[in-house]
């Protein structure tokens, strides 16, 4: 196995390297910016830095001189020098950093969610105009003696339903279930008075979705206690072989943890192939399991790692007999030493990942991973199923490039987002 880094002016630039110097059949493990230290990041911009690994035992075609194309499918993304790069704006920024360079536009959050106030304000005042309009009409029947006090706080309740209704408008249009609305804004009426200051009303509402989504629940957050088995369910195609091999990098090479890899999907063509590529270059041990007591038989072996992660095979909510040998997978391990994450695609109708989830749900308890963070631009079904489950949710993926396409769940920039301001 190689692993070399190449650093560069532009992402492009990087892999253009790489592939020149490893071939077309390497694999990115790792894109990031590389910022200049001290004074100097002031006049000198920054590079980036491509970690790419090629698999010495892939099979070269004796004719033609080139490695095989399915096997370098296999071992997981290709070099692509023209796909852009995926930036996520609602997972945490662990390394304190900014993830793009727009993000240094970006007001923070105690700046009161600046561009929905103005949004709101503009739409008021537009409203305000209106009334004047039918005010000055009305003017003749109205009361002299009206106090003035009394038409000011009217004004100030107007503003204040106004904000309401564009913040309820705006959290519907992120795909919001209703109910979860209704919800929130009814907490809103019932904690403030009827004529609160815009400021007021998006602060509480933004200060409840993040309460509704809570903290992210990680692997590297659980207090150790002996090996811990780590089982990624879902179904076909969803991507836990690829989150496995995030979350065993990042971890790895992160927090510098002892980890071995098992696989019990030996029903997709290549996916044992694919782990054991990424098995490879973390150079962690990999086994494989053919039927769910085998699982049972080597926990002696594997209880000298700190993690195992267990690749399931993919299992659709409607199969009873998948549903029963995974139960009887999971079964393999004691409760007090695994930990199991349902795996969802995000860009999947909420409709359907409810069922999905009700159906794991009579099998184990879990948190909650959003893969294919690239293909939705809505953060609704993260909080709706976060509601829906009353599960924790951890981790979101997005891309193939592995340690780096994955997080945590940012809620501050959830509800900024589900609130219309940037995130």
């Amino acid at each position: 196995m190689i692993i070399k880094k190449f650093l560069a002016k532009t992402e492009k630039e990087a892999i253009e390297m790489a592939k020149e110097e490893l071939g077309s059949g390497a694999i990115v493990m790792n894109i990031k910016k590389v910022q200049p230290k001290g004074l100097s990041r002031l006049f000198v911009k920054g590079k980036v830095e491509v970690t790419a690994a090629l698999d010495e035992n892939i099979v070269y075609d004796a004719e033609s001189g080139d490695r095989e194309e399915k096997d370098s499918e296999r071992a997981g993304a290709r070099l692509d020098l023209t796909a852009p790069k995926f930036v996520p704006d609602i997972v945490a920024d662990e390394h304190g950093e900014a993830q793009n360079e727009d993000a240094k536009n970006v007001a923070v959050i105690e700046e009161k969610l600046n561009s929905l106030q103005k949004m709101i304000e503009k739409q008021i005042s537009e409203k305000v105009e209106e009334e004047k309009k039918h005010a000055v009409e009305e003017k003749d029947e109205k009361p002299s003696d009206e106090p003035e006090q009394q038409e000011a706080e009217s004004k100030e309740k107007n503003k204040a339903d106004a904000c309401k209704d564009l913040i309820r408008k705006q959290m519907v249009q992120s795909e919001v279930e209703s109910s979860i609305v209704d919800q929130l804004m009814g907490e809103i009426d019932r904690s403030l008075p009827k004529d609160a200051a815009l400021d007021q009303i998006l602060g509480a509402i933004y200060q409840k979705i993040i309460l509704m989504t809570g903290q992210p629940y990680l692997l590297e957050d659980v207090e150790e206690s002996g090996a811990k088995y780590v089982f990624l369910l879902g179904s076909t195609g969803v991507g836990k072989t690829t989150t496995v091999a995030k979350i065993a990098s990042k971890l790895k090479l992160e927090k510098k943890m002892n980890i071995a890899l098992v696989t019990a999907d030996t029903y997709r063509i290549a996916a044992v192939e694919q782990l054991k590529t990424y098995a490879n270059i973390l150079s962690v041990p990999l086994s494989v399991v053919y039927r769910p007591e085998e699982l049972g038989e080597m926990l002696e072996e594997l209880d000298q790692y700190d993690l195992c992660l267990i690749d399931t095979a993919g299992c659709s909510h409607k199969n009873k007999e998948q549903l029963d040998e995974l139960s009887r997978l999971l079964e393999q391990v004691p409760i007090s030493k695994r930990e199991v994450y349902l795996v969802l695609n995000a860009a999947t109708k909420c409709s359907d990942l409810k069922q999905i989830s009700d159906v794991y749900s009579k099998i184990t308890d879990y948190s909650l991973i959003f893969t294919k963070l690239d293909e939705t631009s809505s953060a609704g079904v993260m909080l709706n199923m976060r509601i829906h489950t009353n599960r924790p949710l951890s981790y979101v993926t997005w891309g193939q490039n592995v340690p780096d396409d994955i997080g945590k769940v940012d809620a501050q920039k959830i509800a900024k987002k589900l609130l219309g301001g940037k995130s």
